[in-house]
């Protein structure tokens, strides 16, 4: 019985169908926010949510069934019980956040499709090298902030008053949203000087600090990549070791049962002669 669960819940025809469940579901929770579908259909779009929520709870518990112990020791299985686990807590009184938080039920895609959880895998291998330049980053940022705090906090306040001020304006100006029209320009025409502290913060903080980003990320996409290729080499590499292994075992047996027969064929052919 757990055997045929095993085999049920792991088909791809039984996956295609938990993503296609996952897509239907997604396209129901943004119906509902709109007053008019709901006041058309929502009883049968209520009603349609619920019925894939008691799929995707039958599911998981198939899966916690047939994995036991093994299923809580998978990251991407704990998060599908946590998700799903969500969209059953009442959504009212104190929970009634957790109503806005079903969403995450889409979220599953993460964990079923494949290359989606080798994109999370990276992401999450690239968190350390990450910090180092989040790190680096804030020391620029804090650098940049306190030196336009003591040169444009007395003519704009507004922008640059104090260090908060002078941090939220460098990081839009980071994003290159207005910076030259909306906040260098305007700047310059008190202090004509001051492209010699944007220009230089762009440079650093823009165009290094942000490839940076995509280089870690890049580079711990293609190392998680070479990873699960190396894993899969050692496990074809393994099972071809093991049939190999299991192809000389049945020579050798099929050598001994033929030397058998030939020497009770001799003994038969010398006992006929005699």
């Amino acid at each position: 019985m757990r055997d045929r669960l095993r085999y049920f819940i792991t088909h791809p025809r039984v996956q295609a169908l938990i993503i296609v469940l996952i897509l239907v579901n997604a396209v129901l929770l943004g119906l509902e926010t709109s007053p008019s579908v709901m006041a058309a259909a929502g009883r049968f779009i209520i009603l349609l949510d619920r019925a894939i929520l008691v799929l995707f709870v039958v599911e998981l518990a198939i899966r916690m069934w047939v994995f036991r112990a093994a299923f809580w020791r998978d990251p991407w299985s704990v998060f599908d019980f946590l998700v799903v686990g969500i969209a059953l807590v009442p959504a009212s009184g104190p929970f009634s956040v957790l109503r806005a938080l079903r969403v995450l039920r889409v979220m599953r895609l993460l964990t079923i499709v494949p290359s989606m959880r080798r994109v999370v895998g990276a992401l999450l291998a690239a968190i350390p090298g990450l910090g180092s330049i989040v790190l680096m980053l804030a020391v620029i940022y804090y650098v940049f902030a306190v030196i336009a705090t003591n040169l444009f906090a007395a003519d704009f306040p507004d922008w640059f008053g104090h260090i908060g001020r002078s941090l939220y304006t460098l990081f839009q100006i980071m994003t290159l949203e207005s910076w030259s029209m909306g906040i260098s320009r305007p700047v310059m025409e008190s202090f004509p000087y001051a492209w010699a502290f944007f220009v230089p913060f762009i440079l650093v903080a823009t165009f290094t600090m942000l490839n940076l980003f995509i280089a870690i990320i890049v580079n711990a996409m293609q190392s998680y990549t070479e990873t699960e290729h190396v894993a899969l080499v050692e496990v074809v590499e393994e099972a071809r070791n093991h049939i190999e292994a299991d192809l000389q075992d049945e020579v050798r047996a099929m050598r001994a049962e033929i030397r058998e027969l030939k020497t009770l064929l001799i003994a038969r052919v010398g006992s006929a002669s005699g």
